[in-house]
This record gives C-alpha cells, sequence and structure tokens, in this order.
C-alpha cells in the first residue's frame, strides 16, 4: 500500500505547481457553473490537487485559486440564470434534472435569502442550482456573491487544508510504519464520512424549515 500510495502522491506533488492549482480553480469552476456540478465532483478534484501542496505558499494560492474558480463559476451560473433561466429550466437537461429540485431551490431561497446561498455550498444538487435560481430572482449580484464568498472560503480552506495535512503527515512517516498507506486512507474515509454526515444534518434541519409554514401562512 506505502509503495502504491507513495507513487500517486509523488505523481500529483511531480507536477508543475502552476498547473496544478489551475487545474483545481478550472476544476472547480466547471463544478460551480450551470449544472456541471452534478457531474464533476469538486470536493474530489480539489482534494487530489491539495496533497501535491508541499509548503504554506502553495497551500495559500491553492486557496485562492479554489475561490476564484469557485466564484467565477457560480457568478456564470448567476448571470445565466438572470438571463437564459426559464430556458434552461425548461431545456431537455433542466427536464431531466426534476422540477421537484428547481422548486426545492425557489422555496429554499424565498424562505432562507443568503442563509441559503451560504448554505447551498454544502448541499447536493442545492449547490448547482442555487446560482442560477438565485439569478432568475430579486437578489441582486451583490448580495449574492457575498454570501456565497463566504461559504467557498470556507470550503477551500477546508479541503485544501485536509488534503495538504493528510498526505503530508503520510510522508513523514511512511518510511518508519509499514502501514501508513491504510491510516492516509482510513483518514481521508473518515473525514468524507464526516462530511458527508454535516450535509445530511444540514439537508435534514433545512428541508424541516421549508417545510414549516411562512408566518403569513398560519392565518
Amino acid at each position: 500500500m506505502n509503495e502504491w500510495l507513495s507513487t500517486l502522491l509523488d505523481h500529483v506533488a511531480g507536477f508543475d505547481p502552476v498547473v496544478r492549482i489551475l487545474f483545481a480553480g478550472v476544476g472547480v469552476m466547471l463544478e460551480t457553473s450551470i449544472l456541471i456540478g452534478l457531474v464533476i465532483p469538486g470536493d474530489s478534484v480539489v482534494l487530489v490537487a491539495a496533497t501535491g501542496v508541499r509548503n504554506p505558499l502553495e497551500w495559500a494560492l491553492t486557496i485562492v485559486a479554489v475561490v476564484a474558480g469557485a466564484l467565477v463559476g457560480e457568478s456564470l451560473g448567476f448571470y445565466l440564470g438572470r438571463w437564459f433561466g426559464p430556458r434552461i429550466r425548461h431545456s431537455w437537461l433542466g427536464r431531466r434534472i426534476g422540477e421537484e429540485h428547481w422548486r426545492r431551490a425557489e422555496v429554499y431561497l424565498t424562505r432562507r435569502g443568503g442563509i441559503a446561498v451560504f448554505l447551498s455550498r454544502f448541499l447536493p444538487v442545492l449547490h448547482s442550482l442555487v446560482p442560477l435560481t438565485v439569478g432568475m430572482s430579486r437578489m441582486g449580484y451583490r448580495t449574492f456573491i457575498a454570501w456565497t464568498s463566504a461559504a467557498c472560503s470556507l470550503w477551500a480552506v477546508l479541503y485544501v487544508t485536509v488534503g495538504w495535512r493528510a498526505a503530508e503527515s503520510y510522508r513523514e512517516v511512511a518510511g518508519q510504519l509499514e502501514y501508513a498507506g491504510y491510516f492516509f486512507v482510513g483518514a481521508v474515509l473518515v473525514f468524507g464520512v464526516l462530511v458527508w454526515a454535516v450535509k445530511k444534518v444540514i439537508a435534514h434541519v433545512e428541508a424541516r424549515h421549508m417545510r414549516e409554514p411562512e408566518v403569513g401562512d398560519r392565518d
């Protein structure tokens, strides 16, 4: 396991840092733009790129690239929603996503406002639909970008740091510990399970909030 994992991590780290950092930024840009996030796993792209980080400067530049890529992608989604939202929603791809998901995004945004934008970064499906849905709503771009900037920054710091520190810790003990590779894989899996659990909790709480009638509906 150690030999195989070391080869893989060395291969990632062997890429030119500029290329690796740009790869992370472009990957997240595609993931956060119009509906591509339903196909491209942005979390995995960032984690893999982060394992190649070798120093604090690369760590900081990777975070900057990931945040910038995310904001470009979400801005693209916002303006596409503003200009072509209904067409996209009723297109073949929009119908494949399902009217239920579109309606859920609308209700979520209406009831939660900026908080919905922030939390959607951590929720499956919604994180791809919310930028488009916001574009079709009355929320202004400045409000949208303020909330999503905070969410993307938190997300980027978390994923880049975990990828970097996990790989760095593995490299430090790989020569002395025969089962270091299993600990690395286990640590990544534990992180994945924790992220999944947190997303489930957020999704459950937010789903319950959306089912609650608004004040005007109780009269």
